[in-house]
């Protein structure tokens, strides 16, 4: 049976390691190394890669658990093969610069979630509770004798995401803003329906207490509608930027 390599990640361990961990379809992950870079990767039967829960979960898996024994992990994107641990090295080879770039940005380093939720019965009420412009104009639109039209509702609903958008981006600063001088770097990523906001920090690996601190003080600008929730570590996903092309 013809057999391609799948790569998990890069890690800058030097030497052909074996990992010692089973990753897709139970097969044996190892290190293939060239300079200063080891990818990781496991056999996988030549053909495409279904993103199914269990193969995602298998892919996962191996590169949380690097975390534990490299200091600088580079996440590499699900199904991404070669052909055999030759043309591994020559990825590697032809990625090399862009490679010690990002992990020379991540080395030392985990990311850490942030999602901020409002823990509210109804958001709609919430902000017309807290917004007189949005208040105002629910009370003139449903104060018409026959009540909204169609377009009054279009206009209502348009309002309350503006309005939401605003706050969340007013909450999402004043977080920040305790956050920053802890983090190496924050993302932001599109929250939810029901989120505030959700951010991506990297921190260093020793500083995570801190940055638990920091997610207690920011929590205290906030009231009890607010639910902070903290996940983590994590490889660094949302900070490594590379794609490996054989």
């Amino acid at each position: 049976m013809t057999t391609n390599k799948y790569i998990y990640a890069v890690i800058d361990t030097v030497g052909d390691i074996i990992y010692g961990q089973t990753g897709l379809n139970g097969a044996m992950v190892r290190g293939v190394a060239h300079g200063p870079f080891t990818a990781i990767v496991s056999d996988i039967p030549a053909g495409r890669i279904r993103p199914e829960r269990k193969n995602l979960a298998a892919h996962n898996a191996v590169v949380k658990s690097l975390m534990a024994v490299a200091p600088g992990v580079l996440p590499v994107a699900f199904g991404t093969l070669a052909n055999n641990a030759q043309a591994v090295r020559k990825v590697l080879e032809k990625n090399k610069v862009l490679l010690a770039q990002e992990l020379d940005k991540v080395r030392g380093k985990v990311e850490l979630g942030l999602r901020v939720t409002l823990e509210v019965p109804n958001l709609f009420q919430y902000m017309v509770n807290s917004q007189p412009e949005l208040a105002a104009l629910r009370d003139r639109l449903y104060g018409k004798p026959h009540g909204p039209s169609q377009m009054d509702q279009i206009e209502l609903g348009s309002t309350f995401d503006r309005l939401l958008d605003q706050d969340r981006e007013r909450y999402t600063e004043a977080v920040i803003q305790v956050l920053d001088p802890i983090c190496e770097d924050i993302k932001q990523i599109p929250p939810r329906e029901g989120e505030v906001m959700n951010l991506a920090c990297l921190v260093d690996r020793e500083a995570q207490h801190v940055f638990e601190e920091g997610v207690c003080e920011a929590a205290n600008l906030f009231d009890n509608n607010f639910s902070f929730d903290f996940n983590g570590p994590w490889a660094p996903h949302n900070f490594v930027h590379i794609n490996l092309t054989p």
